[in-house]
């Protein structure tokens, strides 16, 4: 799970994405930000309410320069049939990718062995490919889409930013820290 400060590894996949099916692959997201997010299973409980929260935030994440991947081990032919019969599905505006094989899933580390299926991970990749927020949750803990959002907009703070980082619970146009010698123990 060291995967904090590293490239993604390459990657071809088929998603289904605005009514059709397209190839996908790292290639794709060279010099932009992505979030790939990992979930167990399509037609599941936990799932639509992430995804389906995450589709309300695509658009604000789509003005921040951020594409955005769902991923589990489903086909791209479910996540298709599950787009067509759920109204909270029916919403996403983002690529879901099919990773039948895991390749993906393990290339991040969130296989569950044995059971074939995804944990809940949550990645946001930099434009140069590098992992700069991860975030792993148990099978019943679902994810919150606006603190991915506080958590990007620190991500691209600091990079746009060189020596500058984002304190706890940091929102956009708040103070942020200049770490130095006479910072420490004054906090």
């Amino acid at each position: 799970m060291a995967l904090i400060n590293t490239e993604i590894k390459p990657f071809n996949a088929t998603a289904f994405k605005d009514g059709e099916f397209v190839e996908v692959s790292n290639k794709d997201i060279e010099g932009k930000w992505a979030v790939f997010f990992f979930y167990p299973a399509d037609f599941t409980f936990v799932c639509p309410t992430e995804l389906g929260d995450l589709a309300d935030h695509y658009e604000e994440l789509q003005k921040r320069g951020v594409e955005v991947f769902s991923v589990s081990t489903d086909t791209h032919f479910t996540h298709k049939a599950w787009h067509e019969t759920s109204d909270t599905i029916g919403k996403i505006k983002y690529g879901m990718i099919g990773d039948p094989t895991g390749e993906i899933t393990r290339n991040f580390d969130v296989m569950r062995e044995g059971q074939g299926l995804a944990d809940r991970g949550t990645f946001v990749v930099d434009p140069d490919g590098v992992i700069q927020v991860m975030e792993i949750t148990a099978e019943g803990v679902g994810r919150d889409a606006e603190e991915l959002v506080r958590k990007i907009k620190a991500a691209q703070y600091v990079r746009d930013n060189p020596g500058q980082v984002c304190p706890a619970a940091w929102k956009e146009g708040e103070d942020t820290l200049a770490p130095s010698l006479d910072l420490v123990g004054k906090i």
